[in-house]
């Protein structure tokens, strides 16, 4: 039996797209009143949602393609300009209906006072800068790599390993990647960094092992003294594309397992290594992909077998929600925690003592260092891109941390 399509939703939705668009007209209007601006508005938003309704049923068909890209962005950038240019318009609107109001209230009588074109223009100015920010963000922001340095200090620090460095990348998501140079960019500053170590966190494709073989020679250049490590995030196991078999599906993991090594990452899949120096040790962990809705695949007791409660540890795990739900807790310290998987959504604003970005109503921490019961976690904020192409105010992220004892 099928199950019923409930419609009233999606009138809902309808209603108050194209009532928006009713009122951004509106705001244009006060600035053009041609006759033709109206016509040419809708056939325009009319087309592009049809466009993207059609790109959406092909998708499912024939998965992401260049159409899809281009009309689902064209749609993302149209669509937040807007809603720019409205909250703006109405600011405005409230203002002059308020003071109207006090007006008549004076006994002046009630005359709604004409919108301001000045105000109007700025809306539009804000309009437009929201296209900017989003054409930088899809032609520049997403390759312009970040190095963030942290320097954390310890107690219980090995003397050995006082002033050792880590420089750690997540969420490649190679197949997103469309500008081989771009990416060499990336890597030449990873190895500029020189540091004793090199971690990787997690999902290096979006969804098929292959994605990564184009890029096979910019990452295996990657090299610390140290060695070179890496854990697998959600997207690694392809629970998001569709497989003839489950059969199918495993294998595309064992070879994204055989490309890890190909790269010359050593994959940690519960399990942990010594890093000896001088006679002392620190413990390197890495655990299977454990976080909230994404699969809690990862056993952090198996990760940490045979290992001393007092032994300093770094585990390596995708999902930051694991540090909340385990990690911060477990009953053998674990110093350093080091995760990916947000992205900081690749949207917000890091500057000015402000640190936003709409992840931030999803993850309790999504980007950067944080410490309690004397642990640290540190989220990178990814390496490449998913989904929206284009990356705003939260930019690509090689962390460096160098490890001080106190």
């Amino acid at each position: 039996m099928k199950r019923k399509l409930n419609i009233i939703p999606l009138l809902i939705v309808a209603f108050m797209f194209f009532a928006l668009n009713g009122y951004v007209l509106s705001g244009l209007g006060t600035l053009n009143q041609s006759t033709w601006l109206s016509p040419v508005f809708w056939v325009f938003i009319v087309g592009l949602t049809f466009a993207l309704f059609y790109a959406i049923q092909q998708m499912r068909i024939q998965g992401i393609n260049r159409f899809f890209q281009i009309v689902s962005h064209t749609f993302l950038i149209i669509f937040t300009a807007e809603v720019v240019f409205a909250i703006v318009l109405l600011l405005g609107d409230v203002y002059r209906f308020l003071f109207s109001v006090t007006g008549s209230f004076n006994g002046n009588g009630f005359h709604l006072l004409a919108r301001s074109n000045n105000w109007v223009y700025f809306a539009f100015a804000m309009f437009c800068l929201t296209i900017a920010l989003f054409a930088y963000g899809i032609t520049q922001g997403k390759y312009a790599y970040r190095v963030i340095k942290h320097t954390l200090y310890f107690d219980d620090l090995p003397k050995a390993f006082d002033g050792f460095t880590l420089t750690q990348i997540s969420d490649v998501h190679a197949g997103s990647f469309t500008n081989p140079k771009a990416v060499q960019k990336g890597i030449d500053l990873i190895n500029a960094q020189k540091s004793d170590l090199f971690v990787f966190t997690g999902d290096l494709v979006n969804n098929v092992a292959s994605e990564i073989v184009p890029y096979i020679g910019h990452f295996s250049q990657i090299k610390a003294p140290f060695g070179q490590f890496s854990v697998l995030g959600n997207h690694d196991y392809g629970d998001y594309a569709k497989w003839p078999s489950e059969a199918e599906k495993i294998k595309n993991l064992d070879q994204l397992k055989a490309y890890h090594n190909t790269l010359g990452f050593k994959l940690l899949l519960d399990e942990h290594v010594e890093l000896h120096k001088n006679g002392e040790k620190i413990i390197l962990a890495g655990i299977e992909n454990w976080g909230i809705g994404f699969g809690e695949r990862g056993n952090l007791n198996k990760a940490l077998a045979n290992t001393a409660t007092d032994d300093f540890k770094i585990l390596l795990s995708h999902d930051p929600s694991h540090w909340d739900a385990q990690v911060k807790n477990y009953p053998s310290n674990i110093q350093l925690s080091l995760a990916g998987h947000t992205h900081g959504m690749q949207f917000g604003i890091e500057a000015f003592g402000i640190k936003w970005s709409p992840v931030k109503y999803r993850y309790k921490h999504w980007a950067g260092i944080k410490t309690e019961n004397g642990r640290y976690l540190n989220v990178n904020r990814g390496f490449g891109f998913l989904g929206f192409s284009g990356r705003i105010g939260i930019w690509p992220e090689v962390t460096v941390i160098e490890l001080k004892r106190k």
